[in-house]
């Protein structure tokens, strides 16, 4: 019998393709992965704004939910996390599955949104998140929260 094997030419050959390849995907899927990571945290916010708010016009008490840049959280005071009781209702966007940074948050001058006993925001205002080179700017006007340059996302009005 015959046996036929690789040439140490053909290897290099085909280890070269394979990391010419691997060259132009992995930058492509690095930034795919932050545009997801990015979005996510987004409609992270947009969510807890809404049921920062629904818990407002639910209680007919105001809501606060307390930005804090330099640690890339934010809290909604008096409220517990809806999946583990005992603790107060912290998110830091900086873990996983995110890995955002908070870039800036103002409403009204402060990092502060408090939403009245009907459910309206005592000021507009924005966050602004980003991951890599990506950003995104979350807006709260009226009582309605949604990312800017992306598909509207709203807080749900009941």
């Amino acid at each position: 019998m015959n046996a036929r094997a690789f040439s140490l030419l053909e290897l290099i050959l085909a280890l070269l393709i394979m990391g010419l390849l691997a060259s132009i995907a992995v930058p492509s899927y690095a930034g795919f992965t932050a545009q997801q990571q990015l979005e996510g945290a987004a409609r992270r916010i947009v969510c807890d704004l809404g049921y920062a708010r629904r818990q407002a016009r639910q209680s007919s008490r105001g809501q606060t939910v307390d930005f804090d840049v330099a640690n890339h959280s934010y809290s909604l005071k008096d409220m517990n996390d809806p999946d583990h009781k005992s603790k107060p209702f912290e998110v830091c966007v900086w873990d996983e599955p995110y890995r955002a940074r908070m870039v800036s948050a103002s409403f009204g001058g402060d990092a502060k949104l408090v939403y009245d006993g009907f459910g309206m925001p005592d000021s507009g205002g924005s966050v602004t998140i980003a991951v890599g080179s990506y950003q995104k700017t979350i807006s709260v006007g009226s009582g309605v929260a949604k990312p800017k340059g992306s598909k509207p996302i709203f807080v749900e009005l009941e």
